[in-house]
């Protein structure tokens, strides 16, 4: 992505982004879905490529769900307009966004699979992670384990929550609990509510009680046993995500560490979130 970002959009683009994931889409206001439109297109005009894909977003689910709160129309093709700028400036994510518009076939781009996984293949080589897990999924109908390990591991690399919840399901598959642990912990951190789930069964009293014995044996010996705090706070943490994906937990492993650490106190999901830093954007 371009290594350089006006700090003026920048902001205008997600303070406006932060109201639209406060709350469920069909919450929000009609005053507040009218600021997050007329804010999320200014900093797209000032060439925020965040706002601009946020934009093509809008324009292909619309805003505002409600009679009550409803902004924007979808427009397919305006979203597909929007997404071939970013590609005509080499930006990953809108090689990935084309590729989804060419698999389905909307906005003027004709259904092609062969065209979409064209696109998908040169987004995940300039580093999106939506579209290494693409692939990744391709892969696997194809039976090519090696390469789809390796696209997933690509995205979890990145930060990419699914990436980690996958490789959590698969270490899971093989009864490999640390490693079940190490990625749904890493995918919670990374926002994705799935890990939050696992880990909140893991700890689940019930959930735990019903393994068979050789699987409680294993889990005993990585000091995992029925805690319900731990359970507690994973699941207000699947909450939280659920309502806004966008989180990223970057505090969570200092606020609640696995087994054998010792929890400390909690005062709720702020705790996990590293502030905003003032000034410029961080990337």
């Amino acid at each position: 992505m371009p290594k350089t970002r006006d700090p003026a959009a920048y902001r205008l683009y997600i303070e406006a982004r932060r109201v639209w994931r406060s709350k469920i889409e069909w919450q929000l206001t009609r005053q507040e879905a009218l600021g997050i439109l007329h804010d999320v297109q200014a900093a797209a005009n000032q060439g925020d490529w965040g706002a601009q894909a946020l934009m093509a977003y809008f324009y292909r689910s619309g805003l505002g769900p409600l009679d009550t709160n409803h902004v924007l129309d979808p427009d397919e093709d305006k979203s597909v307009e929007i997404v071939r700028m970013a590609v005509a400036v080499g930006q990953a994510w809108g090689y990935y966004d084309l590729g989804v518009a060419h698999e389905h076939g909307y906005g003027g781009a004709a259904q092609d699979e062969q065209i979409a996984w064209a696109y998908y293949l040169k987004a995940a080589q300039l580093g999106s992670p939506e579209a290494q897990m693409a692939l990744a999924s391709d892969y696997v109908k194809n039976k090519r384990w090696d390469a789809e390990e390796a696209m997933v591991m690509c995205a979890y690399k990145q930060g990419h929550g699914p990436a980690a919840y996958d490789l959590g399901i698969n270490a899971d598959l093989r009864k490999n609990f640390a490693a079940v642990l190490e990625y749904q912990q890493a995918g919670t951190k990374f926002g994705d509510k799935r890990s939050a789930a696992a880990l909140m069964f893991i700890f689940d009293p019930e959930e735990w009680n019903s393994r068979d014995k050789q699987e409680q044996t294993e889990l005993k010996e990585l000091n995992i046993l029925p805690d319900p705090e731990r359970e507690r706070r994973y699941h207000q943490i699947f909450q939280a995500l659920d309502v806004n994906p966008d989180l990223k937990l970057t505090r969570l492993n200092q606020v609640l560490p696995l087994p054998p650490a010792e929890l400390p106190t909690w005062k709720g999901i702020q705790d996990a979130i590293e502030p905003d830093p003032e000034g410029p954007p961080s990337y």
